[in-house]
């Protein structure tokens, strides 16, 4: 399956890069990449990752890589990373539901 990335998924590596940065860069970026590599893996196994409890959708799922949500919606065709969320964050902070953009 295809995996694409949204918009505020990308700003928010951003952002978590960004703040690890603030004490190393190499660790910031090897941080990312390793959630990017977690995520690759749904291409083979778009399943894999338990249903989003905030959700309630079978497609609505996420992966946990550390302390870290990877939250995805499953298409027929295609795996959309909609956000990345610190796991003590609240997922409806953001104002409106990852799954309900776009």
């Amino acid at each position: 399956m295809k995996i694409e990335w949204t918009e505020p998924a990308i700003e928010d590596l951003r952002n978590l890069h960004g703040y690890i940065a603030r004490d190393s860069e190499v660790y910031a970026s090897s941080f990312v990449e390793r959630i990017i590599l977690a995520a690759e893996k749904l291409s083979d196994f778009p399943r894999l990752g338990r249903v989003v409890p905030e959700a309630d959708q079978e497609n609505i799922r996420e992966l946990l890589y550390q302390n870290y949500r990877i939250i995805y919606r499953v298409e027929s065709e295609l795996i959309e990373i909609l956000t990345i969320l610190h796991g003590h964050r609240d997922l409806l902070s953001k104002g409106s539901a990852p799954w309900e953009v776009g």
